[in-house]
């Protein structure tokens, strides 16, 4: 009964599916939630796997990849979205500005503009995918390196953020990494392991040497980034 509370806790902070509808964020079901977070993201993509495999054929394919780029959107509640731009803005601020700003809920322009080249950067990679059969993958590994982010990186901020990061422990990490792996291997996709580590690294060092820790914002911008760069890998190796 605990992990599926702790998965249904899970499932809710990172879609807007109205299932498991869990708002209460009790003493120990946090740190075993976030074990569930590569989980949901496999899901997620299974959703969109399944949504292209359901209509190819029935529109046209261009129409088709903007569907799919609207409901990755839409399943999550453009919640990794908003914590990109916020994490970009806070990127063009003093060191000592940076959290003030990261925390206004007005979008800068930068996070704007930013924000809006990255979806026209994921929406064409979309558009010239073909291998959607790897997008519970991509969503899975996306969220995994975001669990990393919580384990090994300091937290910076307070609330449900710092709960998860304070009872996740090695064996949540563990339970992880082995269905990561599983699932990886099931779909031949391991390899991609070595991007979604190097892009967490890249990342955490940009936002831990300007915020000394991350915090919710910049977990949503090495999920983007993540999913962005693993389409992008499998579009170059097949073009190539």
């Amino acid at each position: 009964m605990k992990f599926f509370y702790a998965f249904s806790l899970a499932f809710n902070m990172l879609s807007i599916i109205p299932f498991f509808k869990v708002h209460n964020f009790y003493k120990g079901i946090n740190g075993s939630s976030a074990m569930f977070y590569p989980l949901v993201g496999l899901i997620l993509g299974l959703i969109l796997w399944a949504s292209h495999t359901l209509l190819l054929g029935l529109i046209p394919q261009v129409h088709l990849s903007v569907i799919i780029f609207t409901l990755w959107v839409l399943l999550t509640g453009a919640l990794h979205i908003d914590g990109l731009s916020d994490s970009i803005d806070g990127l063009f601020v003093s060191k000592d500005k940076a959290l003030q700003v990261m925390k206004d809920s007005h979008v800068g322009g930068m996070g704007m503009t930013f924000t809006f080249v990255f979806l026209a950067l994921k929406l064409s990679s979309l558009l010239a995918f073909e291998a959607f059969y790897l997008l519970p993958i991509i969503l899975m590994y996306s969220r995994f390196s975001a669990l990393l982010a919580i384990y090994f990186y300091p937290y910076i901020s307070s609330g449900v953020g710092k709960l998860i990061k304070n009872e996740l422990n090695k064996k949540h990490l563990l339970f992880a990494l082995l269905y990561t792996l599983v699932f990886g291997m099931v779909f031949n996709f391991l390899p991609a392991l070595v991007f979604v580590i190097l892009t967490l690294v890249i990342c955490a060092k940009v936002f831990t040497s300007r915020l000394n820790g991350l915090n919710g914002d910049n977990y949503g911008f090495i999920i983007e980034l993540t999913e962005l760069v693993l389409l992008n890998s499998i579009i170059f190796i097949n073009f190539s």
